[in-house]
């Protein structure tokens, strides 16, 4: 693994050095000493903060969408700024909150003993690295879209549970003011575990906002009676926003990885790199992976039934915004953007599965063959935000777009030996009643060409819509609905479409169902309850899923109807970093015989935030995942 350790040598350097280099050296602040100062005689009064925040809150409120508790956030994120339009900042505050306090209002305080136990283990999130995820500066005009893009991009690190931004008059001086940023953190450390009695335990445990830095350390371990070696572990690091680069940096290292290619136990060792476009008034994104992964049979099974492989990844994009200069000079308030980015990667099989090979070579699999490609994207996108509740959190601040994304993607595929030009098209629609309903709208279709024939021409349109909220007493009710249809079409490399995914039948969990033209429905109904046990909230909800799936060349006749019908109920504490926890109780009325009858489903990882991008990494049309 020669290729991957150079690389890692290359990175470490960089990585040891930003945990312990002062922000200000790095960002042209004033140090954390002299920003901890200030702060302290800003905030003597705890009454007045209380007070801002509880106006910060309210501002984005709509009457009377706020329900009869008002309690209910709805409004677009950079309506509280834009009557600062244009004064100048003087000076940008940092306020810190542990995850024991509240926003809404500051004085309550949790002084249960698990969150003194609790505080005794966790580090607050350092001022130093909230100013280091600024891209606002002082001595600059207020620019009301950016403001409200910096506070959802801090809301959005993963150890942070909200963030609000605040803008305060300066007595005597109408053209200036304050900025005051709030932040409360979530408990960062956490873990889980499961087992099969004593034959089968596995469990991590990691921090998320290690020493309040940004970083994350994680270790995991596995003993299993059948397997050889019993023991398994993996360990990962990772920093977010190196050296205040906006670039997240990751090195892990696993021997009991379950692939997300292959559903198998491989061993796995990576560098990633990754910087998103934070901001519309950003210029550039892009990332990079490499990875080394190797299967083994380390459960004794059939040779049959095994599938040994071997490869090496090679993952690199990088993108600019076209015209960011003229646009953010001229009008800062024009958020219509164009960005061209550029891809390459190369997914190199050293070993392959002999179920695979023939006398004539390896047979086209999805999977298994290497494979590589250079991909251009352009991307068109107006992409601005509300502020809203109860979509996927249970009350936490939750940033839903709306706008339009158009990323028109062209170049050139190989997989084995078949080398064929590429393009398609990857559209979305975002829409956002001033009633708080959200719809998005959205097309995805792309193909290959070869001697002058589509091949793998893929098409996929729908629509998902969350309605506004209804209020039953103290009980918060929204309603969601999926609707997709997706054909593929000349199918030669492609894998066959499915429904154990996001686009078929939730709590499906068998691969037996495939084919190449898929209609789904998906209804449910979430009751988020006022009730509380231990911190933790709870949502029941009833669900209803519909998949009509034809097989691989056959007529629509042929079709086979799929159904799933149940409920279930999701559980959170809004305080820990732990994600949503699912049980959901599915039946299913027809379906292949491994799956009849009823099943119950525990999730332990179902997000709790909206996830929103303005730019992705190049692809080529997927069918199967979001």
């Amino acid at each position: 693994m020669p290729k991957l350790r150079t690389y890692i040598l290359l990175i470490v350097p960089i990585l040891i050095g930003t945990g312990l280099l002062p922000a200000g050296s790095v960002y042209g602040q004033k140090n954390e000493a002299d920003t901890a100062t200030r702060d302290k005689l800003h905030f003597t009064n705890n009454r007045f903060v209380n007070n801002v925040i509880k106006q910060a809150v309210n501002s984005v409120k709509k009457s009377p969408d706020a329900g009869p508790d008002d309690s209910y956030l709805n409004g677009k994120s950079e309506d509280p700024y834009l009557p600062y339009r244009g004064k100048i900042i003087r000076h940008i505050f940092i306020n810190t909150f542990n995850f024991d306090r509240s926003l809404e209002d500051t004085s309550k305080h949790d002084s249960s003993f698990a969150a003194r136990a609790g505080n005794r283990l966790h580090k607050s999130t350092r001022k130093f690295v909230i100013r280091n995820y600024l891209f606002i500066k002082e001595n600059t005009p207020v620019n009301p879209f950016a403001i409200a893009d910096n506070e959802r991009f801090i809301r959005s690190q993963e150890f942070i549970h909200d963030a609000r931004i605040i803008i305060d008059d300066i007595p005597n001086n109408p053209d200036s003011v304050d900025i005051t940023i709030y932040t409360k953190d979530i408990f960062s450390i956490g873990g889980g575990g499961a087992s099969n009695g004593l034959n089968h335990i596995n469990a991590n445990v990691y921090d998320a906002n290690l020493a309040g830095m940004a970083q994350r350390l994680e270790v995991s371990g596995l003993y299993d009676y059948n397997r050889q070696p019993n023991f398994g572990y993996g360990a990962l690091y990772r920093k977010d926003n190196v050296l205040h680069s906006y670039i997240d940096a990751t090195v892990g290292y696993s021997v009991m990885n379950v692939s997300p290619y292959t559903h198998v136990e491989e061993s796995t060792e990576y560098l990633t790199l990754s910087r998103q476009l934070v901001s519309p008034y950003s210029r550039f994104a892009g990332g990079l992976t490499i990875s080394e992964n190797q299967s083994f049979n380390l459960y004794y099974s059939p040779d049959s039934i095994v599938y040994p492989y071997k490869y090496f990844l090679f993952d690199a994009w990088a993108g600019y915004s076209i015209g960011i200069k003229k646009l953010t000079s001229t009008n800062n308030s024009i958020r219509d953007r164009r960005f061209f980015s550029i891809r390459y990667y190369n997914r190199d099989f050293s070993q392959l599965p002999p179920q695979v090979m023939t006398p004539n070579g390896p047979l086209f699999n999805p999977i298994f063959n290497s494979s590589r490609a250079v991909l251009g994207q352009l991307t068109f996108f107006r992409q601005d935000y509300y502020k809203t509740q109860y979509i996927y959190g249970f009350g936490t601040t939750e940033d839903l777009p709306y706008g339009y994304n158009i990323a028109v993607t062209g170049g050139w595929h190989e997989q084995l030996n078949l080398q064929r030009p590429y393009a398609g098209v990857n559209a979305s629609d975002y829409i956002a009643t001033g009633q708080g309903d959200f719809i998005q709208l959205f097309l995805k279709s792309g193909g290959f060409l070869y001697k002058n024939k589509v091949q793998d021409g893929s098409f996929l349109i729908g629509a998902t819509a969350y309605s506004r909220i209804f209020f039953l007493h103290s009980t918060k009710i929204r309603q969601y609905i999926n609707l997709s249809y997706t054909q593929l079409y000349n199918r030669v490399t492609y894998a066959p479409l499915r429904i154990d995914n996001y686009y078929g039948l939730r709590g499906f969990l068998s691969d037996s169902a495939y084919g190449t033209r898929r209609l789904s429905v998906q209804l449910e109904t979430e009751f988020y309850l006022k009730f509380k046990l231990l911190g933790f909230q709870f949502a029941p909800f009833p669900y209803g899923d519909l998949n009509l799936i034809t097989p691989e060349n056959g007529p629509y006749s042929h079709s086979a109807l799929y159904s799933s019908l149940g409920g279930g109920i999701r559980a959170r504490n809004e305080n820990l970093i732990f994600e949503t926890i699912e049980l959901r109780a599915c039946f299913f009325p027809v379906a292949p015989t491994n799956m009849k009858g009823f099943k119950v489903v525990l999730t332990s990882n179902v997000r709790f935030r909206y996830s929103s991008n303005y730019i992705t990494a190049p692809d080529l049309v997927q069918l199967n995942t979001q």
